[in-house]
């Protein structure tokens, strides 16, 4: 094949579980056009990597910013489409892993001369796989053979140089990111325990970065977590340090993502993220099953209660988890904790 595009319009976290498909395709297929059309969410997943020529970034309506027009937004969606209908596509892939009828519709609006997706029949095979598994079930209609590759997210050296200088700290301090923001209600730590987990980590000897969804919690398009991230620091204010950082974009969150040793967090984006930086994580799962979404390739601990409620997870509970990760992780990591204890 010379041209291939793949499309997965979801969110972060499946478009970081897709990386490993794009890396597969470029390795048997050196010399070709490989493509991605995502959307404007989760686009910053691809920036810089090196598997694919092209990212076409289609702009859903409901995610216009103030100001942005829907009328030159629809405009260059169109004018993508008909550029990708003119390169004459050998394979559209529909990474997907279930069958969208939008989705086949526009594929065969690029008049391809393959369309490579999920049927009802691949959908249950796949059924009680990992994400990763999931969408690489597609590798055999690909001409693909081989053991899966890692999870692929490149950080901004700069943004990531900018998150290390915020933490202002010794590098022999432990550095951990903790984050704070899950869109769904059964995945949401309270606020008092993230306090109480800033608490013990500095008694720890370790030192805490708070990382959040930025925004109003009322937002209509992005909800975010100002207040609540302000919560937790006012608590904070003169018992234990704590670095909050407000990332204001994808980009920056990945950049302090990188620039931490460790990450404690509920199931979503910034996961997935941390698992292709290979971070070890300590991760909160609610109503989400972790066998199909806990974090592929890290060192990690899920947490999660039999309520399915992460409120019901403790900070017990947790510390003990991040103390079983780092020491298993050895090294530099547990080595640095040791040191900052004594």
């Amino acid at each position: 094949m010379n041209s291939i595009l793949v499309v997965r319009r979801d969110n972060i976290g499946d478009l970081v579980c897709t990386t490993p498909l794009f890396s597969a395709l470029r390795l048997r297929y050196p010399r070709a056009w490989i493509g991605a059309l995502v959307n404007s969410y989760n686009a910053a997943v691809l920036e810089r990597n090196p598997d694919l020529d092209r990212v076409f970034v289609y702009t859903k309506l409901k995610h216009l910013d103030p100001g942005q027009s829907a009328l030159g937004t629809l405009a260059r969606r169109v004018a993508d489409l008909w550029r990708l209908r003119r390169r004459r596509l050998d394979c559209v892939v529909l990474a997907t892993p279930l069958f969208v009828p939008r989705a086949f519709a526009l594929a065969r609006a690029l008049a391809p001369a393959r369309i490579v997706c999920f049927s009802d029949e691949t959908q249950r095979q796949v059924a009680g796989l990992h994400e990763v598994e999931r969408v690489f079930a597609l590798a055999a209609q690909l001409g693909l053979d081989g053991p899966i590759p890692p999870l692929k997210v490149l950080p901004d050296p700069r943004l990531a140089a900018q998150a290390r200088d915020a933490f202002g700290l010794s590098g022999k301090k432990l550095k951990v990111a903790v984050q704070i923001s899950s869109r769904r209600p059964a995945q949401q730590w309270p606020a008092e325990r993230f306090v109480e987990l800033v608490r013990r980590l500095d008694a720890l000897g370790a030192a805490a970065m708070l990382l959040w969804a930025p925004g109003p919690r009322d937002h209509p398009r992005h909800p975010g977590d100002d207040d609540k991230a302000a919560a937790i620091a006012g608590r904070l204010a003169g018992i234990a340090p704590l670095v909050a950082y407000r990332t204001a974009s994808l980009p920056e969150l990945i950049g302090a993502l990188a620039a931490s040793d460790a990450v404690i967090t509920s199931d979503g984006g910034a996961m997935h993220l941390a698992a292709a930086l290979q971070k070890p994580i300590v991760c909160f799962f609610g109503d989400v099953p972790p066998e199909q979404w806990r974090p592929w390739g890290a060192p990690h601990r899920v947490l999660r209660p039999r309520s399915r409620s992460v409120a019901d997870i403790t900070v017990d509970e947790t510390e003990a988890a991040f103390r079983d990760l780092v020491a298993q992780a050895g090294g530099s990591a547990a080595g640095r904790l040791r040191g900052a204890s004594r």
